[in-house]
């Protein structure tokens, strides 16, 4: 399946695949003849495995230490990215310390945000002469 294929059939764009096998996320796939990739249902099922872990909440650089283990969710999808699966006691693809980092990061995010938020509905609250957005009478 050559790159346009393979990225519409994962939902992205062929730029994205570049730039995953760039980062070192993916392997390069075989070429054809004529150099073009060539995506087979292996390449697909790791490419479907970076997009799940990104959509996430998981970063490019997140799944960069881990890219050599992507390949094991794509044939034994775990329960559970970042500690030890149910049924197999093993660590868990991903990784704890990478998954609690990212759930830090995220923390801290909400934190910036809410606090925007709250900063936001603080100044809309408080009256300013002429600041107030007046509604239109015209019809």
């Amino acid at each position: 399946m050559r790159i346009g294929d393979a990225a519409a059939a994962v939902g992205t764009t062929p730029r994205a695949l570049r730039f995953y096998e760039q980062r070192g996320l993916l392997p390069p796939p075989p070429r054809t003849r004529s150099g073009q990739r060539d995506y087979g249902p292996r390449e697909l099922a790791v490419l479907r495995v970076i997009r799940q872990l990104l959509a996430l909440g998981l970063t490019v650089e997140d799944l960069r230490g881990v890219a050599g283990r992507l390949p094991l969710l794509a044939v034994h999808p775990a329960p559970r990215c970042g500690t030890a699966a149910a049924d197999r006691g093993g660590p868990g693809v991903v990784g704890e310390a990478v998954v609690e980092r990212r759930i830090a990061a995220l923390d801290t995010e909400i934190e910036r945000l809410t606090r925007l938020r709250d900063g936001l509905r603080a100044g809309l609250s408080v009256p300013r002469g002429g600041d107030r957005p007046q509604r239109s009478t015209a019809r």
